[in-house]
């Protein structure tokens, strides 16, 4: 994967991480209001789907439009099928 593909992705993993202990000490008071719970929830949710979405930039970049110089497309598109299971 591209360097900045891999930054990309850390910055974005890193939001959700703190997103999610923000979510975890929330629920440890009594007041915790359950819609700003669920509004933390979706931000990590959107945080993570960011880095997916990056990650498979930089997979597409790297790897799959360079798969015809090298020979191997059947196995990247067979590849690609698989992974888009996940995203």
């Amino acid at each position: 994967m591209p360097e900045d593909s891999r930054k990309r992705a850390a910055r974005r993993l890193a939001i959700a991480r703190g997103h999610l202990e923000s979510i975890r000490l929330s629920l440890d008071k009594d007041d915790v209001y359950c819609v700003d719970v669920l509004r933390q929830i979706k931000a990590v949710q959107g945080a993570l789907d960011g880095a997916a979405t990056v990650i498979l930039r930089g997979h597409l970049e790297a790897h799959v439009a360079t798969a015809a110089t090298r020979g191997d497309e059947k196995e990247r598109v067979d590849e690609l099928m698989e992974v888009l299971k996940y995203v």
